[in-house]
């Protein structure tokens, strides 16, 4: 029997922050592996080139997560901790919400549910490239898991702002 989206949603709530107990060695290696494997045509055409020499820290917030990404040498590197320029900061719901292009990049950091501090030109730079990276270079199974979450947060959103 197939977990309907909302129910699935509602565990994934449960287990998430779990990940925040996962040793940061295992992080970094899951993640290096999967951007590297994943962004591996834009990581060759130089798309990430900001963050060539620059680190980012990207903060999933209500999870208590946050990993320092640079490129280098057209390889994707994850760090616990790095001389950051950028920081983008947000709770995982945008973040989703952002991957799955249910809300708009823009939107999201004019409302400042998505936040940039440090370097705003780097950070600006980096947004755009998010906005530019073509989902069907996913795998497609990964990219209709990511747009049927994406789907039911923005739902649960709609839903909650129109009760408030």
């Amino acid at each position: 029997m197939l977990i309907p989206r909302a129910q699935l949603l509602k565990l994934g709530e449960h287990l998430l922050p779990l990940a925040a107990r996962t040793p940061f060695t295992l992080q970094r290696i899951a993640l290096e592996r999967s951007l590297n494997q994943i962004f591996a045509e834009p990581l060759a055409d130089d798309a990430f080139e900001a963050l060539e020499g620059n680190w980012m820290r990207l903060e999933v917030a209500d999870l208590k997560l946050a990993w320092c990404l640079s490129c280098d040498r057209k390889k994707l590197r994850i760090a616990e901790q790095a001389p950051v320029q950028v920081t983008i900061r947000g709770n995982w719901r945008e973040f989703l919400l952002l991957a799955s292009r249910q809300e708009d990049p823009d939107t999201l950091f004019f409302r400042r549910r998505l936040v940039i501090e440090g370097d705003t030109e780097l950070g600006l730079a980096i947004k755009n490239l998010i906005d530019s990276l073509d989902p069907d270079m996913l795998p497609p199974w990964m990219w209709k898991l990511l747009q049927g979450a994406g789907e039911e947060v923005a739902l649960a959103g709609r839903v909650q702002a129109t009760a408030g």
